[in-house]
């Protein structure tokens, strides 16, 4: 459908686009995050979401179907005014509706429309380019548990049996010969092959531990080199013209303060630019960037809602 390219033209440039006699829709800025579960990078970027309250035309969609199409402002409202009269007929049918691009519409049980807005497109143009990326999880710490684990569980005297039954039987002999002796030298013959028995068994019993203990730390728990990443991401200034379409002026601020948020009931971007000449407040339906631009919107308004509304070229920057 034609009228889903329209509209998503538009929102990489604004931040409110309405369509008439059906609704707004609305762009808001996310910055870059990092999902700890799932280790995945997203990218800073402006999400989409939808007003059904904000149907009153403020001429963007139309004067950019109308440049497009080549056509008068007029044919441009008529495409529009068919393209949603199909899409409601479409949703009243039971069907749902898909906006490439912008996201999918349906009714629910009660007759609400409800707006599922497609989570693949990113309309912020300063992370043109970034996708969502994993971030490898860093196993080093992981490692240093695991031999923590094993070096606790080591165990602290181990005595291989075979070489246990050698080392006994070999000064058990010894002793059966010093038994055998008779008298003092005998005796003291005996005491002396006993100590040497139990001196040699604690030192390799030592020796052993020692050998099993480091057998048990094998892993190589250097440290793993990691590359840099250096991700440069740019911040979206936000570019003001100095074309401003004037709502009015107003000699007390806080009367100013109410004509910003009555049109910004009404789907307009207005705001204060300061006092004038005479110290009247200036409040501004849009200030837009080119001339062409500003021409456009200043005929849509004074067409749609305000014939007293006039163009000021300032820069106030």
């Amino acid at each position: 459908m034609a009228l889903a390219n329209y509209i998503s033209d538009l929102l990489y440039r604004y931040e409110c686009v309405v369509v008439p006699e059906f609704g707004a829709f609305l762009t808001q800025k996310h910055a870059a995050t990092i999902n700890d579960a799932t280790n995945l990078f997203l990218p800073p970027r402006k999400t989409v979401s939808f007003n059904e309250q904000l149907k009153q035309n403020d001429g963007l969609l139309a004067n950019h179907v109308a440049l497009i199409e080549g056509v008068d402002y007029t044919q441009a409202l008529e495409i529009i005014n068919t393209q949603v009269s199909q899409i409601k007929g479409t949703l009243v049918s039971g069907e749902s509706v898909l906006l490439g691009k912008v996201g999918d519409f349906s009714l629910s049980y009660e007759g609400k429309l409800q707006f599922s807005p497609l989570e693949d497109v990113n309309y912020l143009t300063s992370s043109f380019g970034l996708g969502d990326m994993y971030k490898a999880p860093v196993l080093r710490e992981v490692y240093k548990e695991e031999v923590t684990v094993l070096e606790d569980k080591a165990p602290i005297t181990f005595i291989p049996e075979t070489r246990q039954k050698q080392s006994y039987l070999k000064y058990a002999a010894i002793a059966v010969v010093a038994l055998g002796l008779s008298g003092i030298f005998g005796k003291k013959m005996y005491t002396n092959q006993m100590e040497e028995v139990i001196t040699h068994n604690t030192l390799e019993a030592l020796e052993i531990e020692k050998e099993a203990y480091q057998k048990a730390s094998f892993f190589d728990i250097s440290p793993i080199e990691v590359p840099e990443v250096t991700l440069n991401v740019a911040v979206e200034k936000e570019i003001i013209g100095n074309y401003h379409i004037i709502a009015g002026a107003f000699r007390f601020e806080e009367n100013a303060d109410k004509k910003v948020n009555q049109l910004k009931d009404q789907g307009f971007l207005p705001r204060i630019i300061g006092q004038n000449k005479y110290g009247l407040h200036q409040v501004v339906y849009a200030s837009v960037a080119t001339r062409a631009e500003a021409l456009a919107t200043l005929r849509s308004i004074k067409k749609s809602h305000n014939s007293h509304a006039w163009l000021l070229v300032k820069d106030i920057n």
